[in-house]
């Protein structure tokens, strides 16, 4: 497997870009009007449904527009690594939509939660690849050491 490429300011602005595109998309598509046509007989649980998943969406698409802000700021020379590293965490994404709530959502508003999801994963891989250059790993000596101290105790 290919060593993935070192996050660059290009792909940190393009994937803002994207990302501003997708969250601008999202509010519109879950503003509330006339999006409860193909609702099933209960409105009560369309509306339910409608604003749980609105909030998870733009809650997921606000946290990776923060980390790439933070980025963005790391490149522009506003923030340090170290500030980087311990402030610019990705939070934990959001809890998948549950199957019901998403049959009783239009097709394109389940499309579109499913890229903001596909989007974020995204992310999610760019910031572990970044943690995964700053993590402290034992020097080959070391791991020497266990191999030959975990044989020996398999004796």
């Amino acid at each position: 497997m290919a060593e993935p490429a070192d996050l660059n300011p290009t792909i940190v602005e393009r994937l803002y870009g994207e990302a501003l595109a997708l969250a601008d998309e999202a509010r519109g598509a879950f503003d509330l009007s006339g999006r409860l046509e193909t609702a099933s007989l209960d409105d009560d649980l369309a509306r339910i449904a409608l604003s749980c998943e609105a909030l998870r969406t733009t809650t997921r698409m606000m946290h990776a527009i923060a980390w790439l802000l933070n980025h963005r700021a790391f490149f522009a020379g506003e923030l340090s690594a170290f500030q980087l590293r311990r402030y610019g965490r990705l939070p934990p994404a959001q809890p998948e939509a549950e199957p019901d709530r998403l049959d009783l959502l239009s097709p394109a508003l389940a499309e579109l939660i499913g890229r903001t999801c596909r989007f974020y994963a995204r992310i999610e891989r760019l910031d572990a690849a970044w943690r995964e250059r700053f993590a402290m790993h034992p020097a080959a000596i070391h791991r020497l050491r266990d191999r030959l101290g975990q044989a020996v105790a398999a004796l």
